[in-house]
């Protein structure tokens, strides 16, 4: 057990990173020293941030927190909290399920963690921990970072709004988070600013529904701004854009993606279906033909727009032939990166209290893997159109014999990844030394999943 060590362990999405990164970073100025998913926990303290968004990121969490626990009772763990969106929602549920656990923090209130730790330390005798936080309350505030960056160093999420005004029928978050709320302009463009001076330069800019953005702030759609504004920072390589919505789409966005070469032209916007009936049970505000004339809209304004999407299966009142509609669209749209999911009924939600969870889980199941079958014959036939094509390349890592990165279409852990042999006379002696920097690569094959390279000499 390291003395004055916190171990952070954090479960499900890139907006949960970002908290942990913003609490590692209050934590190590408290003269802390911290770690995020290490291999063992070894720290005196673990903190847990929980992802309470569907059943299994639900248990996912819960099991962590568990095995936490069973440490905490062994005595080799001196203190364990909980935070995040599951401690949010099921708050009571858990502190009388799990005592092992020291301290319980929701989605927003997870800053008492160092509050707490600091009066806790305040009644020991004086240790270098103390100093450390002493001498960090006289340091320089514009010397003291906002996050501790997790990722690889060239590349960090943006986290720009909290909360969603959608209620779409089937989902918990605006149960967890409440309304929209964005985050100031000028506090987002600081925080690019501070991360550009750290060595980023790929800026993944995600919220809860994105084009929402400035609504309550500002009395308008003011995305466009933001992204505009943020290319111009000097440093930005990329600017890419994750979880938008279809209705009352900021359509002025698309003419500040042709204008500056440092966005990519990459759009993450869930569409989830494409049958009428079901896109008014899940309360998307859209129909069918909406649909269609959205997607043809961004292809005809934007040419080569890459189009990530998510859909989901088995919705109270998905036919047969609704399905069958899903599918058909799915063909038609040819997205160029697709996720989905199987229905999961979440207590609180409106689908939960208006309809019976009434289509068999093999069923949901069957009609999510012919989905998905469907959509690898579309990335199998798009991944060889890359073929013969020289594209931007940002590397990230080395494994094995290749080092490994991504273009401008990719978003990292959930898209296609470029592998590049370094064994390529044309790499620099030391391939480690690419990492973080970007290439001109000449795509030479695909696969459903990878696509392969050549560095092309300058």
């Amino acid at each position: 057990m390291r003395r004055n060590h916190i171990d952070i362990i954090t479960m499900g999405c890139s907006k949960n990173l970002v908290d942990s990164e913003r609490l590692m970073a209050q934590l190590s100025n408290a003269g802390y020293t911290v770690s995020h998913d290490p291999d063992t926990c070894e720290g005196e303290i673990c903190v847990v941030n929980t992802c309470g968004f569907i059943g299994d990121a639900k248990e996912e969490s819960i099991n962590a927190i568990l095995e936490q626990g069973q440490r905490r009772s062994e005595g080799s763990l001196k203190r364990l909290y909980v935070m995040g969106c599951l401690s949010q929602r099921y708050l009571g549920e858990l502190k009388a399920e799990i005592p092992e656990v020291d301290g319980w923090y929701g989605k927003f209130d997870w800053t008492g963690i160092v509050n707490d730790l600091m009066r806790e330390h305040a009644c020991e005798p004086k240790s270098k921990h103390e100093g450390m936080a002493a001498e960090s309350e006289k340091s320089n505030k514009v010397l003291t970072p906002s996050r501790i960056i997790t990722t690889p160093s060239h590349y960090a999420y943006i986290k720009i709004s909290e909360g969603c005004n959608r209620h779409c029928s089937y989902c918990a978050i605006p149960i967890i988070t409440g309304a929209h709320v964005s985050r100031p302009m000028e506090d987002i463009l600081d925080e690019v600013r501070e991360l550009v001076a750290q060595g980023v330069k790929e800026f993944n800019v995600i919220a809860q529904e994105l084009t929402f953005y400035g609504v309550d702030l500002y009395h308008r759609r003011a995305l466009p701004e933001l992204i505009d504004r943020m290319a111009q920072i000097e440093g930005v390589v990329w600017i890419r854009l994750h979880y938008g919505y279809p209705t009352d789409f900021p359509w002025e966005l698309l003419e500040v993606m042709r204008r500056h070469d440092n966005v990519c032209k990459y759009l993450d916007i869930a569409l989830q279906h494409i049958a009428d009936p079901v896109l008014t049970a899940m309360r998307r505000h859209i129909t069918k033909a909406e649909t269609y004339a959205f997607v043809e809209r961004l292809r005809r304004e934007l040419p080569g727009i890459c189009i990530r999407t998510t859909l989901m299966v088995g919705h109270p009142g998905e036919t047969d032939e609704g399905f069958e509609e899903l599918l058909e669209f799915v063909k038609w749209a040819r997205f160029d990166r697709m996720g989905a999911f199987a229905y999961s009924e979440e207590e609180g939600t409106y689908s939960a209290e208006a309809f019976a969870d009434d289509i068999p889980d093999e069923v949901k199941q069957a009609r999510l893997s012919k989905l998905m079958r469907v959509q690898q014959r579309i990335s199998d036939e798009l991944q060889e159109h890359r073929v013969g094509q020289t594209l931007k390349v940002v590397f990230d890592r080395i494994e094995g014999d290749y080092i490994i990165g991504r273009t401008e279409y990719d978003s990292p852990e959930v898209d296609p990844e470029v592998l590049v042999r370094i064994s390529e006379e044309a790499l620099p002696a030391k391939p480690e030394d690419m990492i973080g920097r970007f290439y001109d690569v000449e795509i030479t094959s695909a696969e459903y999943f990878d696509l392969y390279g050549r560095i092309v000499e300058h």
